[in-house]
């Protein structure tokens, strides 16, 4: 059997950089399907891998779950040495790991939560040319003395993950990220390959400025098809979390998913009410000590259906293939976080769901954080342009998925067929009278008492609602009381939320979200601008629940058997500590209930399977697939 995690010698390295690329895509598709257990590269990965292989940088753009690994995984079994791979995921790390050793390759990592005695043996194998990929933080990387330690050693390529990161003007700048320019200077005949699932133009040219040389550039489709993109009005916390909570429950049920705040204490509230409406949640966010964190992040990639509530500090690098739904209960601060965290769900192919509650307070909140943070005014302008980005997207009337694609810089047409707008397109009213009144009546209540008001207030004013507070300030005798009762609640709150996003109306979110009129409001005033509003289908389109995982390409006659193979890799997975799906995807018990192999021949050529796998869990399989057949 084929040992290909051990490094080639020089003869064979040789033949992979200088033979024609006819052997070296023969070579890499050997690795492929003998390690992998894979029949077919993917889009451009078989490119990057024979750019990297021969020795040359490349930056490789492709969304969650397309691929990016092998991008880099076969290029280092293919090349002498050691593949050092750059990765921020401390915590993952160990699964990482587990996962490539699970299929033969001998994949070693050093960080902070290994004893002295396991960090030295991985030394000393790394010394001894036993390791072919080591994963390592940035901070550690560029220690002296792991430096020290790379400088004695044959290094096959280094490969940076997450690589957006070191981009000031990413969605996740890291400063660590920056030092790794360092291996460009000391290694410039060193093949790097930096990837990433997100990076608009800017970020692209700094990742290629800062870490490669000569470099080849890959960009895949930014389009996720297999994900449905939905967003629902938000006016309360508790309507949004009631919404949510009948999602899961009617579409989700039993699934795993992912819910994102915005602060800590709202993870740590909604997981709580999930639990009491019998949901099974966790929260997690960075005010939880790391162990906790780590015990938190280990149920979730080992259980089935568990429901994490985060902050963004839980989700990159997350491989758990099965998310069946990403949820914001707020508004991210750009389409690229919105992308990055929608992409952990579906990564296994089968359909999926991003749903997003927003309303006005998203917006207010996002826009006090830009002008808190510490930044120059051209880094808070540029954070400023992505926001309105993110709220164009939560406000169009049009197809969601060609939003996201554009703003990505790839054209799209006009219907996808997986989006709320495209599936139940909603009625866009004409605003601007209605704009015009919100502003008047805002105007005539700050002048009559000194001051400013919030939303509700206003809205109350302006549908006659003579409340204690109105009648107390004489707001119910203002030639604006009662001028809008011709629209609900619902709608006026969508009209004050155009208004915000234009700039004709600012929130003051240091007292009390007080309303303020903005400069650009004249030109609505005087019948220069035109607002629109999408309104919310009234009776929305009955969805069905879509089936997925096992529902999704079984027949009622391969199911029992998918779920006997879903019960033994279960048990396998617990007896070696291990996520389930390192053990098997999905997608290779469900060929294993399909297909129902009766020889080790036919066992092997299962999508998935690879030497490794077939030598460790061949027979097992073949039994469990016997006794179900026999009856």
């Amino acid at each position: 059997m084929a040992r290909l995690f051990f490094p080639a010698s020089p003869a064979c390295r040789r033949c992979a950089l200088f033979s024609p690329m006819s052997e070296t895509a023969d070579k890499a598709q050997h690795i492929l399907e003998t390690v992998f257990g894979l029949h077919a590269f993917r889009g451009f990965q078989k490119e990057v891998i024979e750019t990297v292989a021969s020795g040359r940088d490349a930056l490789v753009l492709m969304p969650t779950g397309g691929g990016k690994s092998l991008c880099y995984q076969i290029p280092a079994l293919m090349r002498d040495g050691v593949a050092v791979v750059v990765s921020p995921l401390i915590a993952l790390m160990a699964d990482q790991v587990s996962a490539l050793r699970q299929l033969g390759v001998a994949a070693a990592y050093l960080n902070s939560t290994q004893t002295s005695e396991e960090s030295q043996s991985v030394r000393q194998a790394l010394r001894q040319g036993r390791v072919k990929l080591l994963y390592v933080a940035p901070e550690r990387l560029v220690m002296p003395s792991m430096l020290d330690l790379l400088e004695r050693l044959d290094i096959a390529l280094f490969a940076i993950d997450e690589a957006h990161c070191v981009s000031m003007w990413g969605h996740d700048f890291r400063p660590e990220y920056g030092a790794l320019s360092i291996l460009r200077e000391r290694w410039p005949q060193v093949p790097r390959v930096a990837l990433t699932a997100t990076a608009d133009r800017n970020t692209r040219s700094e990742i290629c400025e800062r870490l490669l040389l000569n470099h080849r550039m890959f960009v895949a489709s930014f389009d996720r098809p297999n994900i449905r993109y939905t967003v629902v009005s938000k006016r309360r916390n508790s309507e949004a979390l009631d919404a949510l909570v009948r999602l899961i429950k009617t579409e989700h049920s039993g699934e795993a998913g992912i819910v994102y705040c915005i602060k800590r204490e709202t993870t740590e509230r909604t997981a709580q009410k999930l639990c009491a409406r019998g949901i099974s949640a966790l929260a997690y966010h960075a005010g939880l000590d790391s162990e906790e964190r780590r015990r938190r992040q280990e149920r979730f990639l080992r259980e089935d259906g568990l429901v994490m509530v985060a902050t963004i500090a839980f989700g990159m690098g997350i491989d758990k293939p099965d998310v069946r739904f990403v949820a914001h209960l707020d508004m991210p601060k750009s389409i690229e976080n919105y992308f990055q965290e929608t992409g952990r769900a579906g990564r296994d192919g089968e359909p999926a769901e991003a749903w997003m509650a927003y309303g006005a307070s998203d917006i207010i909140n996002q826009r006090y954080f830009i002008e808190r943070s510490p930044g120059e005014p051209v880094y808070k302008a540029r954070l400023l342009s992505k926001l309105n980005a993110m709220v164009a997207l939560a406000e169009t009337a049009h197809c969601r998925r060609q939003a996201i694609l554009r703003y990505f810089d790839e054209e799209a047409g006009d219907f996808c067929g997986n989006c709320d707008n495209c599936l139940d397109p909603p009625k866009v009213i004409d605003a601007t009278q209605a704009a015009q009144k919100f502003v008047s009546c805002l105007w005539r209540c700050t002048k009559a008492s000194g001051h400013g008001y919030g939303a509700a207030h206003i809205i109350n004013v302006l549908r006659g609602e003579k409340t204690q507070a109105v009648a107390a300030r004489g707001h119910d005798r203002l030639s604006t009381f009662g001028i809008g009762r011709d629209l609900d609640e619902a709608t006026w709150h969508r009209v004050l939320r155009a208004l915000i996003a234009c700039g004709d109306v600012g929130v003051d979110a240091a007292y009390h979200n007080t309303l303020t009129i903005e400069p650009p409001a004249a030109a609505l005033l005087k019948g220069g601008q035109r607002i629109e509003v999408a309104m919310e289908p009234k009776h929305a389109a009955a969805r069905t629940r879509r089936p997925t995982g096992a529902e999704a390409e079984l027949s009622e006659r391969d199911r029992p058997l998918f779920q006997l193979l879903r019960g033994w890799r279960r048990e396998e997975a617990l007896r070696q500590g291990v996520p389930p799906y390192i053990i098997f995807p999905d997608s290779t018990l469900r060929e294993i209930a399909r297909v129902r192999p009766q020889d080790m021949a036919c066992v092997a050529q299962v999508q998935g399977m690879g030497e490794k796998r077939l030598e460790c869990y061949g027979e097992a399989v073949l039994d469990i697939v016997r006794r179900f057949v026999s009856g």
